[in-house]
Order: structure tokens, then C-alpha cells, then sequence
């Protein structure tokens, strides 16, 4: 397998197996705006490499090298046990406990006969809508990879939240690709939180973090008010994922309620009807 140290200047070091899918797909770099500084089949160089530019770029550097982390994902891929043929990817679960292990694991790839495949969020709903009942065992359960294949053809695995977040963590446009809503999942994803976290917890967090809005609203503390806001967003999107489901499914689904929802406005208030 061939490793790619990347370098987005100003930005990050790090290392993948695939520029096209990790870089361009997921963090939204075009060709040019990133440059490979090594191509090596030798993780082991590969791993200690990042590790010491990102010193020297003074870049953030990682808690892991590259290839214990590589090993990690590796084995928790193994303990899905997915088995793969040719015609097909089995999950080790009933259908109706899949989604969770899916969203567990977003971020898996594996190879098929007809191309590499992945779970993400983009994929998740795909899979669920198409998943079959293994007629062998019904604490199984399958999806047909070149159907699955087909569905990249023609859409973004990858999908924006819409509007609602039009530009990155860095101020730079999404380009279509990865939204803030992934970036927090990914920040929250490195630190351990869905691997660790308790949604009780979060939910706690939740009301402190309502609190500072609502003080910073009573001193009109403009700064405070929209640190506030976003750290709730932060947690939001924490906790809808510690219960297995995404941040952007709760949202489609409020908003699918109020645009349904008339009334009028009294002392300040929204009066449904």
C-alpha cells in the first residue's frame, strides 16, 4: 500500500492512503492547494515523518503516529467482522441495529470488486434504504456492492448541511464538500467523545451552555452571545451523534414540523395556532 504525507500550507500535515477520497473529498482541498511532500510504501517512515514536520511547521501534532492509529481503525474494522464477496458486503448485525453500528464506524473503507466503498454519513442513509435480511441468519444482514457502487456515480457521499453553514472552520468555502457539522464530528471523534462520552453528561453541558447565552443576552455581550450559540451547536451535534443519529436528521426533521406550523407573533413570542 502506497502512503501520501500531504501538506496544506498554513494548515495541517498529515498522512493518508488516499488523497482524492481524505483530502479532496473529505476536507475539501482542490489540486493546488495541497502538495505531497513524501510517497512511500514504509509507514513506519511515513508515521515518524508527520510527526516531525508537524513540530518543525509548528502545527498541531498528533497524539497517535500514524501507523498505531492506521492499526486501531484496522482493528476495529475487523471487529464489525463485514464479511465481503464478490457480490456483496455483510453487516454483523439485524437491520434493525445496524444504524448505530454505522455511525460507530463512519470513516471505514474497504475494497469490493467493483470499487472502494465507505461508510459516512453521505452512505448511511443509502445503506439503510437498501440493506436486505440475510436469508441465512437473522442476526445479519447485506447490501449489494455494485449497487452501492453505482450510488457514487451520480452523488455526493460527502454532503453539505445546505445553507445553514456555508463556510469551514477556517472561513474558507466548503466547496461543496465537508461541513462544519463533519468538522466538529471529527475534532470530537479524535478526542474520544463518541468512543466515551455519556449523552447524559452532554445533555448537562447542553443546559450550562443555554445559561451563558442567556446571561450574555441580559449584559448584551454581543461577543458572548455568539461563542455561546456555538457551543451549543458543538454540543448539539455531540449528542445527536452519542444517540445515534446525526445532527442534520434533526434538524431536516424540526424544520419538516415548522414550516407546516402558522401562527403569529405576541410580545415578542411565535404563537402557533
Amino acid at each position: 500500500m502506497t502512503y501520501y504525507l500531504y501538506h496544506i500550507p498554513g494548515k495541517k500535515i498529515g498522512v493518508t492512503c488516499n488523497l482524492k477520497h481524505r483530502v479532496e473529498e473529505q476536507q475539501g482541498y482542490q489540486e493546488g492547494e495541497y502538495e505531497v511532500i513524501l510517497q512511500t510504501d514504509d509507514i513506519s517512515l511515513v508515521s515518524e515523518t508527520e510527526i516531525s514536520l508537524q513540530k518543525t511547521y509548528g502545527y498541531r501534532v498528533d497524539r497517535q503516529l500514524y501507523k498505531d492509529l492506521y492499526k486501531n481503525n484496522f482493528k476495529q474494522f475487523n471487529n464489525m467482522n463485514i464479511n465481503i464477496t464478490e457480490q456483496t458486503t455483510t453487516f454483523p448485525c439485524p437491520i434493525n441495529k445496524l444504524k448505530r453500528q454505522l455511525m460507530d464506524n463512519i470513516g471505514m473503507d474497504w475494497e469490493t470488486e467493483h470499487g472502494e466503498l465507505s461508510i459516512t454519513s453521505g452512505t448511511i442513509e443509502w445503506i439503510m434504504k437498501n440493506v436486505q435480511k440475510s436469508k441465512y441468519n437473522d442476526q445479519r444482514c447485506y447490501v449489494y456492492n455494485k449497487a452501492f457502487a453505482r450510488f457514487y456515480d451520480n452523488n455526493d457521499v460527502y454532503p453539505r448541511t445546505g445553507g445553514l453553514f456555508p463556510v469551514g472552520a477556517d472561513g474558507r468555502k466548503e466547496n461543496g464538500k465537508a461541513s462544519q457539522f463533519d468538522l466538529i464530528r471529527e475534532w470530537a471523534r479524535d478526542r474520544g467523545l463518541y468512543d466515551h462520552g455519556d449523552p447524559k453528561t452532554q445533555s448537562l453541558k447542553l443546559v450550562e451552555e443555554v445559561g451563558e447565552i442567556c446571561r450574555a443576552t441580559l449584559k448584551e455581550d454581543h461577543d458572548e452571545v455568539i461563542d455561546g450559540i456555538g457551543d451549543c451547536v458543538v454540543v448539539l451535534t455531540n449528542l445527536a451523534q452519542l444517540h445515534g443519529v446525526s445532527i442534520e436528521e434533526c434538524i431536516a426533521s424540526a424544520y419538516g414540523v415548522i414550516s407546516k406550523r402558522t401562527g403569529k407573533m405576541v410580545n415578542g413570542t411565535f404563537k402557533k395556532d
